[in-house]
């Protein structure tokens, strides 16, 4: 991707998302991993022959540092850690998330998708609790890591310098990794090249998640131009123009919802079967069970925000919460 950085795919589970990069940061003393991979016997595989390639060992790995929290991220670090006592770093905002997992992964299972029943969303709910069965496993990958990370610091990586900006949206504690000198941007989930992220699939979700996306979004935005290094989806030349494109994204998605309410209170996952999926404009009746919860939290995203922003009224009825148009007219621009 440029000098001593290298892309390494390695495979995930599923037909969504294929493969997860994990980027080498290679210098003359150290080798370092931004993300890791998901904890699978294929991806450790995948992982030492792509190192082999550069004369590295899974064990010259000396340090991880990990973009968020998510499984594809970060199992795979703690795997290694406790074979080759490497050191894991990920952002301070996901702390929160980490003492819920810790408490035992029913908790963490309701704090992300109990969600679903307040949505309307029942049928998706009960779905889900069968399909998380097994999951006590993974959860056992979530100790904790060695340091946490704040936004402003700057590591030295050999000589490269990387500046820590944090960019909570997809999750709390989301970082994304600044190379200036190099111009690289090290994104994670953060911006990717052909999808937009999910928001706040996590643990401890936070009160307006697209808020704080469209936030985190607009600090990047500030920030030299640099080559998008995406955790999923092929390097880009511009980060600002993928960046442009998902803030345009969400500026329509708004409006979207907004006129998916029409005259009426629905609840969100009334107006998720309203509203088209993907660039193929599918029916969230077409899509499989992971991604029609994906898209009835987006859903509730867009309507928090328009809540927050005057455009619609939320109420709660029978545990269920609805949503209606306040009677202002519509006048939300991102751009």
């Amino acid at each position: 991707m440029a000098p001593n950085v290298f892309r390494i795919p390695l495979p995930l589970p599923g037909d969504t998302l294929r493969a997860v990069n994990v980027y080498l940061l290679l210098e003359a003393n150290s080798a370092v991993l931004i993300d890791s991979g998901q904890f699978l016997e294929v991806a450790r595989k995948q992982l030492e022959q792509s190192l082999g390639l550069v004369g590295v060992e899974v064990g010259d790995v000396s340090e991880f540092l990990i973009t968020h929290i998510h499984r594809d991220h970060y199992t795979q670090a703690v795997a290694l850690r406790r074979e080759f006592k490497s050191r894991v770093r990920i952002g301070i905002g996901e702390k929160s998330s980490f003492e819920i997992i810790e408490r035992r992964i029913e908790t963490s299972f309701e704090r992300q998708f109990g969600l679903l029943s307040a949505c309307g969303a029942d049928d998706l709910y009960k779905e889900a609790r069968v399909f998380s069965r097994g999951d006590d496993e993974i959860a056992k990958l979530y100790e904790r890591p060695d340091d946490w990370l704040y936004e402003g610091m700057a590591l030295q990586i050999g000589g490269r310098t990387l500046d820590v900006v944090a960019t909570p949206g997809h999750t709390r504690g989301h970082v994304v990794f600044h190379d200036r000198e190099a111009k690289l941007l090290f994104a994670g989930d953060h911006v990717l090249p052909h999808i937009t992220p999910s928001i706040a699939l996590e643990a401890d979700r936070p009160p307006l998640p697209l808020g704080d996306y469209l936030g985190s979004l607009a600090k990047v935005r500030q920030l030299p131009d640099a080559r998008l290094l995406p955790a999923h989806g092929p390097v880009i030349e511009s980060g600002h123009l993928r960046i442009d494109q998902l803030i345009t994204h969400h500026d329509l998605r708004l409006r979207q919802t907004y006129d998916a309410l029409g005259d009426r209170r629905c609840s969100v996952y009334e107006v998720a079967h309203i509203l088209k999926w993907t660039r193929r404009l599918r029916d969230l009746s077409e899509m499989d069970l992971f991604n029609k919860m994906l898209a009835t939290f987006e859903t509730k995203y867009h309507l928090d925000l328009l809540v927050a922003m005057g455009m619609v009224i939320v109420a709660e009825e029978e545990s269920i919460l609805t949503y209606s148009k306040s009677g202002r007219a519509y006048d939300v621009s991102l751009r």
